[in-house]
């Protein structure tokens, strides 16, 4: 009964931070937590209107053309400014799609797309947002940053497991080529769970990969983890990661 508790929200004020830095009084405080959740929304119904119309004009699709790499979205509230940080990451896997595609190209005059964290789509999207909150008394300063190391992020193994499962790749060489990648970085455990109608099963049943250690209880432990659903034919699958750094 004892394992039901969020590894993020056990260590807050330990190793971990918040993704939102804000004060407001009680009675705004609901308020707050709407538009940092309708902040978020924007953002990621943005980025997936962007991604579908590239989609749609592309010729040659890749299995990774639909990758976002968003890690997590900070928001900094002050009096007069909404700071919105966008953590992302290129992982290998991405570049070496990206590689290929630019071998195919050799000859043909093509003008290289921009991405969706390029400096003009970042403008156009905080145009967006400002126009959708009408807020005349605070500015809004949105920011992108990348991570070095993306296969210790969650987050992004997540995705990459749930681009491969669409692609009706076997659900079981997914996890341990995620479980494989981990493995590169040092890092001292991993646990990846999915949960649902898997390959079509009439019943709804569980299957993890998991290598090295995972110490939950300890508070001191730095422990990355993650939820991701992935909407297929039978249902939506849900997937659990964990990542003890150190």
């Amino acid at each position: 009964m004892g394992r039901k508790i969020n590894p993020l929200g056990f260590r807050l004020g330990t190793n971990q931070n918040h993704f939102s830095f804000w004060f407001a009084k009680s009675k705004y405080y609901s308020v707050g937590l709407q538009e940092d959740e309708k902040i978020r929304n924007c953002i990621k119904n943005y980025i997936e209107n962007y991604i579908q119309e590239k989609k749609r004009l592309q010729k040659n699709r890749g299995i990774f053309s639909s990758f976002k790499g968003i890690i997590r979205i900070e928001i900094k509230k002050e009096i007069d400014l909404i700071q919105v940080i966008i953590y992302i990451a290129t992982p290998l896997f991405l570049k070496k799609e990206e590689e290929q595609k630019e071998e195919q190209k050799v000859g043909q005059k093509e003008k290289k797309e921009e991405e969706w964290y390029s400096w003009p789509k970042i403008k156009t999207l905080e145009i967006n947002l400002k126009k959708q909150f009408h807020s005349r008394n605070q500015r809004l300063k949105m920011t992108i940053k990348k991570v070095k190391e993306p296969y210790k992020q969650p987050s992004i193994l997540a995705e990459y497991i749930a681009l491969q499962i669409r692609n009706r790749v076997p659900f079981r060489k997914a996890m341990k080529e995620a479980a494989e990648f981990t493995k590169e970085i040092g890092i001292k455990g991993f646990h990846v769970q999915i949960a649902g109608r898997i390959g079509g099963s009439e019943i709804a049943r569980t299957r993890s990969v998991k290598w090295g250690r995972l110490p939950l209880q300890t508070i001191r432990a730095k422990i990355h983890y993650c939820t991701y659903p992935i909407r297929t034919i039978h249902g939506v699958l849900g997937i659990k990661i964990w990542i003890f750094i150190d």
